[in-house]
């Protein structure tokens, strides 16, 4: 019988093991993917076939050619030389001249906002994508610096939700009486309310400068850049990268934060 139960440990150990590293390579092809599809749509505005650039494009197109129509004569000019009229028809064909040289240099205007409008639609675009990226290399960050811990608990999750419950015979754990110890240790008390944070007896918000320590003594300078439902997002001083940040992350310490000065 021991024999028997040592191999079912056994088997249970190596099928944890296999199914955490099915799941550090589904994030790691996730973080792939996701930087993938950021560089097809970087080749894509490139290349001027982007929905979004197009999209954008088609409305500053309306715009160009509405400026143009709005400083429209709305005659023809037609040719005529000094002294070869009344001088009241001679001042009206100067004043329409007037008009038109007004209409070509409002028109040479609105070609060269057009194209200006242009280049900063593209580097906008670019920097959007950018900021994604960096978002992207932040949470493989962030779950890098999380560390095995995170991983187990989420596959504990996984398993409890998708494997069938084994009948427990009497002297298996299940009828052993619950001790504090099966459930994870909360070391700080972390919530969200009305868009702010709650945190080791103190209240955070948006724009607030703070300390955020990682469990491997990682001490980095921060602002907090944004508090959602379930977690907060972090830009760091240094390079004004951002990090998300969960509540759970919080609670178990896997980050803590401390106030700082603004200064």
């Amino acid at each position: 019988m021991k024999i028997r139960l040592d191999t079912e440990d056994a088997s249970e150990t190596d099928l944890a093991k296999h199914d955490e590293e099915d799941y550090v390579e589904m994030k790691e092809q996730m973080y792939q993917d996701k930087l993938a599809s950021l560089k097809r749509q970087l080749q894509q505005l490139q290349e001027g076939t982007l929905q979004e650039y197009q999209k954008r494009m088609k409305k500053l197109d309306q715009q160009y050619k509405e400026r143009i129509r709005n400083a429209e004569p709305g005659f023809v000019l037609e040719p005529w030389l000094p002294g070869s009229c009344s001088p009241s028809l001679c001042l009206s064909f100067a004043q329409t001249e007037q008009v038109e040289r007004n209409y070509i240099k409002e028109k040479k205007a609105a070609v060269k906002e057009f194209e200006d409008k242009k280049v900063e639609l593209k580097e906008n675009l670019i920097a959007e994508l950018e900021e994604k990226k960096k978002m992207i290399e932040n949470e493989k960050l962030t779950m890098e610096l999380t560390g095995d811990e995170q991983i187990m608990e989420d596959l504990r999750t996984l398993n409890k939700l998708k494997s069938p419950k084994r009948p427990a015979s009497p002297s298996s754990p299940e009828h052993l009486p619950a001790t504090p110890a099966e459930s994870p240790a909360q070391r700080f008390e972390a919530r969200i309310e009305d868009g702010k944070l709650y945190y080791d007896k103190r209240w955070y918000h948006k724009s607030q400068a703070i300390y955020l320590e990682s469990k491997d003594n990682q001490k980095l300078s921060c602002v907090i850049s944004s508090v959602g439902a379930n977690e907060i997002w972090v830009r760091k001083t240094s390079d004004s990268t951002k990090m998300r940040i969960y509540l759970g992350q919080l609670q178990r310490g896997l980050f803590v934060i401390r106030r700082r000065s603004a200064a």
